[in-house]
């Protein structure tokens, strides 16, 4: 195994040039770094990362967490990890996933471990006990999603509101009236705070009214059966119905099965456009759904750019809401009789929220 002596006289350096390197304690130029990059890549050599973090007393490991016995892991979840790890790796870290609860004891016991260097937190709540844990440590940390309070905390998000309003203006100019949305379940202790679903249902309330339209709220957990499920519900009670946004992937995918199964054309007699989902998602269902493309890729990278921004001591990220963008499927059309209007042709102008 190559040597760090080894490494230097390769390179035409010192021993402690290629420390300073190796251990991140004092600045290289760029030439010296691509020399001894390349000595180390020709010798083989491997670097101690336990040494490396004894001398800068840094690890340049970050954890995302994320409560995977609360939410479930779906090929958006699986965008936002990947973003997320290549955009550390650029910047010579690495980044492991934390599968934390939300209450926080669990990373409470991680981070006394000093394993990591700051901590990117997913699946945010509106009152996240996790915040305060990380502030009571001194970890770094970001936010993929909004508490309620954000004074000085580092965060990206969705922008749900922007988000809803595209969804409901596309299928409002085919001709649509009667929409419904079927959103996460915010009876469930376990969700009742959690931001996605509390932002997306006030979005579309807000949306709904400005445009003049009826508010119908299916909840649903997030799963296809409780998919299937909400969607036989909703065409139960509200037979009027010519379009629904679905929140969740997995529930998405259910609506369409559970409109099937109930004798529902998809989307001759009921329009389906799912609000957060990716296209290998999408192309699950035939016909393939329309969706809200949700901006993982994105989301990961800015969320993850916060965290490091505030490891190296450079400016910090302005926070930035990211809103989904309209992806045409085939579960979208006009309805076959055109609906009254239940309101003004145009809708009223509103504000976004927060």
């Amino acid at each position: 195994m190559a040597t760090m002596r080894e490494v230097a006289e390769r390179a035409g350096v010192s021993i402690a040039t290629v420390s300073f390197l190796l251990n991140d304690t004092k600045p290289v130029t760029a030439a010296t770094r691509a020399r001894i990059e390349q000595a180390m890549a020709e010798l083989g050599y491997r670097r101690n990362v336990v040494a490396r973090a004894l001398a800068s007393r840094r690890t340049h490991i970050i954890a995302m967490a994320y409560p995977a016995l609360e939410h479930r892991f779906g090929m958006s979840t699986a965008e936002f990890f990947t973003s997320a790890a290549e955009a550390a790796r650029k910047e010579d870290y690495h980044l492991v996933l934390w599968p934390v609860g939300n209450d926080g004891v669990e990373l409470r016991e991680l981070l006394g471990q000093g394993l990591v260097d700051g901590v990117v937190l997913m699946e945010v709540q509106l009152d996240d006990p996790r915040v305060d844990v990380l502030q009571q440590a001194g970890t770094p940390f970001a936010l993929i999603g909004r508490t309620d309070e954000l004074d000085g905390l580092p965060h990206v998000d969705i922008d749900f509101d922007t988000t809803v309003d595209d969804a409901i203006r596309h299928v409002y100019e085919l001709g649509h009236r009667e929409l419904a949305l079927i959103s996460g379940d915010l009876s469930d202790p376990r969700f009742h705070s959690y931001g996605p679903w509390v932002r997306t249902e006030a979005a579309y309330r807000r949306a709904a009214a400005a445009y003049g339209l009826p508010v119908v709220v299916v909840p649903c957990l997030d799963t296809t059966q409780a998919g299937k499920v909400a969607a036989e519900q909703l065409v139960t009670d509200h037979p009027e119905t010519t379009a629904v946004l679905v929140l969740n992937e997995y529930a998405a995918l259910g609506a369409v099965a559970g409109l099937k199964r109930a004798g529902y054309d998809v989307p001759g007699d009921l329009s389906v456009l799912s609000l957060l989902m990716v296209p290998e998602t999408a192309a699950m269902t035939d016909p393939e759904l329309t969706m809200m493309r949700t901006p993982g890729p994105e989301l990961g990278q800015l969320g993850t750019e916060a965290l490091l921004r505030e490891l190296e001591g450079a400016d910090p990220l302005p926070p930035q809401l990211v809103p989904a963008k309209l992806h045409p499927g085939a579960t979208v059309t006009a309805p076959r009789t055109r609906q009254p209007k239940a309101g003004a042709d145009r809708p009223a102008a509103h504000k976004a929220q927060p």
